[in-house]
């Protein structure tokens, strides 16, 4: 049992949210292991960003149980850079509100701006990158304090097509050196089942589905097997497939 509770990225029991006399949170019990890449999927308003949020630490006035290793990272679908700092002093600034300042800060974002592909942008400025560029940024900012949980609140919904493979494959090989356990909200279904080995649907704040996803990386889209999980999805969702 001791075992099982360290292996964990995060742990959430009985979590209910009010907003008002509206409840966007139902009784959520969710587990995300280290290691382990959770999608989290549902309908507008369903609630994802919000548990997201409770994930986070952001949102403090819920009842129930969170339990999560360390201090998660977040990134979003803005890649919300400070305009007035360099690359390298961005992804820095995720070790500063640590208490880590100065060159050692500045040596832990250069070696993360390697990792992401963007050690020749360390000098630049946010408003010269690409909308791809900008969102590896935010990446490394939120991976340079090494987090056991990264929260990934759709991070590459406004990038095109083939870009947001790119991220796709970034993400994994970063997930695949590092272990970090992963919740990444997304309103994308084909995204989910690419990425994820469990994706959760969420409806009226209440978890619907929870479905494994036992297929090898990297997937194909095209197959039969991707197309049943796809499948099972939408339906959670209430959505027909034609």
């Amino acid at each position: 049992m001791t075992a099982a509770r360290i292996e964990l990225a995060a742990s959430l029991r009985g979590i209910d949210k009010w907003y008002g006399d509206n409840q966007v949170l139902a009784d959520v019990d969710l587990d995300i292991a280290r290691g382990e890449i959770v999608a989290l999927v549902g309908r507008s308003g369903s609630g994802k960003s919000t548990l997201l949020r409770v994930l986070a630490g952001l949102s403090r006035d819920h009842t129930g149980d969170r339990h999560v290793a360390g201090s998660p990272a977040v990134a979003f679908q803005e890649p919300r850079l400070l305009p007035w700092r360099s690359v390298r002093r961005n992804v820095a600034y995720g070790l500063n509100t640590a208490g880590v300042r100065g060159a050692e800060a500045l040596a832990a974002a250069d070696r993360t701006l390697d990792e992401v592909g963007l050690a020749d942008k360390r000098d630049a400025w946010p408003l010269t990158l690409s909308g791809g560029q900008a969102q590896r940024v935010a990446l490394a900012r939120a991976l340079v304090g090494e987090p056991e949980l990264l929260l990934l609140d759709e991070p590459f919904g406004a990038l095109d097509a083939l870009t947001r493979l790119d991220m796709h494959a970034l993400l994994l090989a970063l997930w695949r050196r590092h272990g970090f356990g992963v919740l990444l909200v997304t309103h994308d279904v084909d995204e989910a089942v690419a990425l994820a080995d469990r994706v959760v649907v969420l409806d009226d704040g209440a978890i619907a589905d929870d479905v494994h996803v036992d297929l090898p990386r990297p997937r194909e889209r095209g197959t039969a097997a991707f197309g049943r999980h796809r499948s099972r999805l939408l339906t959670a969702l209430g959505v027909h497939a034609g």
